[in-house]
This record gives structure tokens, sequence and C-alpha cells, in this order.
């Protein structure tokens, strides 16, 4: 279990460290399937019920949350459909069969049902079931997972259909949903290393793409802190060793984590905060437990974990994601933690629009160096594709699939947005899903059948610079659709 980190240093000297995994991260996102984004499968959400308006989709059913307040009565068993088909074992194979060792999963807040306000808010009920299943087929197929926490409560960025609710009104960073996104990040960690579909699960991200300009996250940095030591916690109530850190658990206990989590929740060794996520977490796991068959697993079961059980690594949008004096999320380090880049040129803001200034500037990339000088290490590029700002040839999306996987592969790894999208009219047939899917690349010959391996291992050597430095920032995705 966790064979991919069985390299790691787990103490906080982690971050001064480059990835020393058993192998590199070679991945993909399962993005649309748990928290849909229309723009990737156009035609599907249009035959669900939905609508397009491109370019605001505040402005119509652009939106799980959208799609939800619209169809109230048929919401649930539309979208069960939508999980059921959309990622499948076929899809697995068809990854495994392409070399791809890890998925990172993007979750709404949702999926853990109880944070729901019903009176505010509305999402499709049932995910999580969906989420237990597949991680069950990754885990048998070897594939590692990243737990994205992709949309959270209160809306992390406006204007985005990634975060299930495309609004203006960006709410995530205030106490009230700091606090769900923590209850949250308990009921991940604690399903993670109890639930036996989770035992693929390595990571857990905590914020997907948080608002760039730090002035706007008033408080981040001590979400950043209070995130990790909620995984910590938990971690600590099952029996993992955590740096500098110790919990007496009675032994009358010994059989029933939430009960023993109940107790963990009055303990002074957590923030208030924390302490606060652990005791609204164990009515929900509680719940959870009923659902689906986990009651002897939670409540009536030896849980201790042996003390070589390898902690879940904390995984945070590196410091150069936002500006403006941002806090550093290596400050919260405890136990093992990772860093996350997205970068896509097609929104702007990396290089200028033609074939040369693209090779010149990925082939030149410096995130890793400037991040591992700040103690973002180990690094990964948790998103990253094929599309451009013009119109590319089939050759030079060969060489561009080439160039940011020889650039990426310097860090810890990469991993591809996204697995699939649709191929449909909408989409122009293939148009799409040429540049934003792994396994239409694959197919095409621009990305290799081996991940570890480049068409052209020479690609970039026209184009290295020694003194040049690549710190121009890339604009968030999906901005256009």
């Amino acid at each position: 279990m966790k064979n991919l980190l069985a390299g790691l240093v787990l103490s906080s000297a982690l971050v001064a460290h480059a990835w020393a995994g058993a192998s590199k991260i070679y991945g993909v996102n399962l993005g649309s399937w748990l928290v849909l984004e229309p723009w990737m499968l156009p035609q599907a959400w249009l035959d669900m019920g939905g609508q397009s308006c491109p370019g605001d989709c505040i402005a119509c059913i652009a939106t799980e949350s959208a799609f939800a307040k619209a169809y109230p009565d048929t919401v649930d068993a539309t979208f069960a459909k939508h999980w059921d088909t959309w990622f499948t074992q076929d899809d697995i194979s068809s990854l495994k069969a392409a070399g791809i060792n890890t998925v990172r999963v993007p979750l709404g807040y949702w999926i853990v049902e109880a944070l729901v306000d019903r009176s505010l808010e509305s999402y499709p009920r049932g995910g999580l079931g969906y989420l237990r299943r597949g991680l069950n087929w990754l885990q048998d197929a070897g594939i590692q997972v990243i737990l994205d926490h992709h949309a959270l409560p209160g809306v992390q960025t406006p204007g985005q259909m990634f975060t299930g609710d495309c609004t203006s009104d960006v709410q995530f960073y205030t106490p009230y949903n700091y606090h769900r996104a923590l209850v949250w990040t308990a009921v991940m960690t604690a399903l993670s290393h109890l639930d036996p579909n989770f035992g693929s699960v390595f990571a857990i991200e905590a914020v997907n793409e948080p608002i760039m300009n730090a002035a706007q996250t008033p408080d981040y940095g001590t979400f950043q802190k209070n995130f990790v030591s909620t995984m910590r916690a938990i971690e600590l109530a099952l029996g993992i060793p955590v740096s500098s850190m110790s919990l007496n658990v009675p032994a009358s206990l010994s059989n029933n984590f939430t009960a023993t989590l109940s107790a963990a929740s009055s303990n002074t060794i957590f923030t208030a905060e924390v302490r606060s996520a652990l005791a609204d977490a164990v009515p929900i796991l509680a719940e959870i437990g009923v659902q689906y068959g986990l009651q002897t697993v939670l409540e009536s079961s030896p849980f201790k974990k042996p003390s070589s059980c390898v902690p879940l690594v904390a995984n945070f949008m590196d410091v150069n994601w936002q500006y403006n004096n941002p806090s550093n999320p290596a400050d919260a380090t405890n136990g093992p933690q990772a860093y996350d880049n997205h970068l896509y040129y097609s929104f702007g803001g990396v290089a200028d629009a033609n074939p040369t200034a693209y090779m010149t500037s990925i082939c030149n990339l410096n995130r890793i160096q400037v991040d591992a000088a700040a103690g973002n290490s180990p690094l990964w590029f948790g998103e990253w594709g094929l599309p451009t700002q013009f119109n590319a040839t089939d050759d030079f999306l060969h060489q561009w699939a080439d160039a940011q996987k020889f650039a990426y592969s310097k860090g810890a790894g990469w991993i591809f947005w996204n697995f699939k999208v649709e191929i449909s009219n909408l989409t122009n047939g293939n148009a799409l899903a040429r540049q934003w899917s792994y396994l239409e690349g694959v197919k095409l010959g621009y990305l290799t059948q081996d991940p570890s391996q480049l068409n052209n291992a020479s690609v970039c050597a026209p184009y290295i610079n020694p003194i040049s430095s690549i710190t121009r920032r890339a604009h968030r995705r999906r901005l256009i659709y």
C-alpha cells in the first residue's frame, strides 16, 4: 500500500529534497467524472439537459449546481448514469496499457453529502459510491491515486465550471467554509486509511487552483496548516507515527475508530479549528459507515495501523501559483508533503503565440528550481495539455508533447489533463481530443506508448538557453469555454 512513496523521507526535511519515490509520476486526471465540466463533453451535457453559454458559465445551466437546481427531482439519477459511463473498466484497461501509474481524481466537497447546506446549495447525490468503485478498479490495476479537492465549499475562484458553481461570489476564504473543507479532509483521510477501496490513495490535495492574488485569499496560510494537522490528527488516532506529536488512546476504545476520533477531538495538541473538524467528522463517518457497509471497520474492529504504515502525502498548489505575498505551504509541513503546479500555454501569459516561443519557453522552464528554492519540493505538474494559441500541426504537437514531458520529468513527474474528452460534431470530431485527451494523443502518436520515453530525446537541444529565466505566469485553464 502506498508503494509509490516508499522512498520518501517522512520528516520535516522532506521539502528540501527532490522526489525520491520508487518511480516518476506518469499520470492523467479523471476530469469531468465526479466534477463535470460541460466544455469537455458538450453533446453529452446537452443530452443530459444542460445548456451551453460560451464565455459566461453564469448565464445558463452550465455547472453541476445549476443543473441540480433546475432538475431537483431527476438530478441524482441523471448523474448516476453519467458517473457509471464516463469512467469505466475499459478506461482502466486503456490507461494501464498506456503505462499510466497515477491518476488525480477531481472531487467536489459535495462528495461528502452531509457538508452540503441543502437550504442554499444543490448538488447531485450518490457520487461516493462511484468513487469507491472506481478506486477499487484502480487499486486492482496497480494505479496510484491523488484525491484532489477540486471544487471547494463556497467556491475558491470565480467564474469557473470546475468549481461546480459558476459565480462571482467567492466565499471559500471564510471561517465557515474553511471548516467545511477541514471536515472533508478528515473524512477523506479516514476513508483513505480504513476503507479497503481507497487502498491506492497516496495523497490528498488541499485546494485546486485558488485565486492567484493572495490579497484575496485571507487566512489561507492558516488553513494550509490546519489542513495538514487534520490529516495528521486522523493518522495519530490510527496509530501512524507523526513527527513531534503523540496521542494517547484509551485501551477501551481500541476497537472503535469513531469513538477514538471523538475523544481525540478534545485533545489540546490540536488547534480549535482542527478539533472542531474532527468532532464534526465523527457523525459523518458513522453515516457513511451505515450507507456503505463500513460499520464494522469504523466502529467495531481493531483499527490500529502498524508503525511501518506510511502517512498520506499532503499536497498543495505551489507557493508560486499565487502572487502578492502568498503564504508558503512549506511552512505547514508535518510529514510527507508535495507540491502541484499547473501550466497551460493556450490562455496566454507564458510565451508568445508561435511554435518557436513555446519551445524556447518550455525547454528553459525553471519552475522546479524556483519552487525548490522556496522549499516546495517534490513538485509535480498536476495539469497540462497540448492546446495552443495557434493552429498546431501534427508535427508540432509531437514536439510539444515531448518538450513538456522533458521539462516536467525533471521534477516528480506529470499528470495530463485529461484522460479523455468527447469526440462529437460539437467538438469538430477529434479537434478537441487531439489536444486535451491523453488517450487520443497516444492514438495519434503525439504521446508515446511508454510515458517515460520521448519521440525525440533531443527535442529541446535547439532551444536550450542556459541563461534564460522563464518566469511568466500561466493563466488558469478553461476560461473560454
